[in-house]
């Protein structure tokens, strides 16, 4: 594997991948270790999390550099999604006891209760986009739920995942609880089918969880599927303008646009359709790209020229189907591989733009004549991951987002984000399960029920 810098092009380091046999010690020690660190309590586990909260926070500087060089997100970014990191471990260390503690069920028997109890070795495939978060996403409730944990990190962030390894060893994890490996996809099957293995769960593209899911399925495991979206973004004829286009264009560009929950569908009335692009492009152009790690960049690289020229495919594709470019659209002449924030209107159903998800800073608007039909097209997906609406009718709104909109996170004014408190994940072809909040800390636990006569 090889880490190759977005915004300069320039290889940064090698990675040699792991033998079969060096798999296998692998698996092999984290189930050694998981026999021990089942039994540990939940005031020893939440001691280590925070430390290595700690040890995020103290290397905040140095682990957001490392992102920034090996995907191209911008430094505030990076640094931001440590310290989301150091949150997150600090949720599960206060909150896991509470999460899992038994729960009493009144029955004929003298005593009988629901007791959760870890699975065994949860076997992660992540992605590169948010390196470090994805992964503590679900590391941090799996291991303080008793589990133990393999990563098969993207491979255009090897260096993100050594450091990852090393921050639980600072704060002072056994060997084993948490561990990567650099494999193939092949090699990453026969994890899967490994015995020792208990769990599955994947970030990343539709079709890499169909085939996850097909492998964890032929071998009777769980698995948690968190894919693609096309998040619908409807701004109804009443939204507050201001608050309504700063919001869906930071969401839109978050991350360089590399983010399955941004907002990519702007939905708006025909009546206020004009004034929604124009606002857009003052906003859109208001945003500098550039070099990431200069403070003061606000869109960095795109991670590699396969994503960039797959999405300049579609936006082609999506303009000859009938769409109109009105910002952007074009490769800029310069070293690294960026694209300008774009915005394409007059998408129709049947365009790659209304079909697709753009994976990059890319805004959609489709024009709809009412809120009728703006839900209409907002379920008219085959994602389901989130959704945003936009109105001065905040009891309208809510009642939209709860009832209408089909998607996991549906929120009212404000952009879609992941939230430890609030469990996350989508319908349809943007996967199943949960993670964060209590939802996803029960996702790879045995719900036991223990009955006493």
């Amino acid at each position: 594997m090889q880490a190759i810098n977005p915004a300069t092009e320039q290889p940064l380091k090698d990675y040699p991948n792991h033998t079969d046999r060096h798999v296998i010690e692998t698996i092999e020690a984290s189930q050694s270790a998981f026999r021990e660190w089942k039994n540990t309590s939940f005031v020893y586990r939440a001691n280590l999390m925070k430390k290595a909260a700690d040890v995020l926070r103290t290397e905040q500087k140095a682990l957001a550099r490392l992102m920034t060089v090996e995907m191209g997100k911008t430094l505030k970014e990076s640094e931001a999604e440590v310290e989301k990191c150091a949150w997150v471990c600090e949720f599960y260390a206060d909150k896991a006891s509470e999460f899992l503690k038994d729960e009493i069920i009144e029955t004929n028997a003298s005593k009988s209760y629901v007791s959760h109890r870890p699975l065994g070795i949860v076997f992660a495939v992540m992605p590169w986009n948010y390196p470090f978060w994805q992964v503590f996403r679900f590391a941090a409730p799996s291991i303080m739920a008793g589990n133990v944990a393999i990563l098969k990190h993207a491979p255009n962030v090897p260096g993100c995942a050594e450091a990852i390894v090393s921050v639980f060893e600072k704060a002072g994890f056994p060997k084993g609880v948490f561990s990567n490996l650099y494999i193939s996809n092949e090699q990453a099957s026969n994890v899967i089918e490994h015995p020792h293995v208990k769990a599955i769960t994947l970030t990343g593209s539709t079709r890499a969880g169909k085939e996850v899911a097909k492998q964890a399925g032929a071998a009777l495991k769980k698995c948690v599927l968190e894919l693609g979206g096309s998040d619908p973004y409807i701004i109804l004829e009443d939204a507050d303008l201001d608050l309504a286009i700063k919001t869906t264009v930071a969401s839109r560009l978050k991350n360089n646009g590399q983010s399955c929950i941004s907002a990519k569908r702007f939905i708006v009335p025909e009546s206020i359709k004009e004034e929604v692009e124009k606002r857009l492009i003052e906003e859109m152009e208001s945003y500098t790209f550039g070099d990431p790690t200069d403070e003061e960049t606000d869109l960095g690289p795109l991670v590699g020229e396969k994503y960039r020229n797959q999405l300049h495919d579609q936006v082609k594709r999506s303009i000859e189907a009938g769409a109109k470019c009105i910002l952007g659209g074009e490769i800029p002449d310069m070293k690294g591989y960026y694209y300008p924030p774009t915005i394409l209107t007059d998408v129709k159903k049947g365009t790659p733009a209304y079909e697709e998800e753009l994976f990059g800073p890319v805004a959609t608007v489709i024009a709809v004549k009412d809120e009728k039909e703006a839900l209409e097209v907002a379920n008219d997906t085959y994602y389901g991951l989130g959704g945003a609406i936009f109105s001065r009718d905040v009891a309208k709104a809510e009642r939209l987002a709860a009832e209408k909109l089909e998607a996991g996170s549906c929120f009212v004014n404000e952009m879609v984000s992941s939230d430890p408190r609030l469990p996350f994940g989508g319908i349809n072809e943007s996967g199943f399960g949960r993670e964060l909040s209590h939802h996803g800390i029960k996702e790879f636990v045995n719900v036991k029920t223990v009955f006493i006569k």
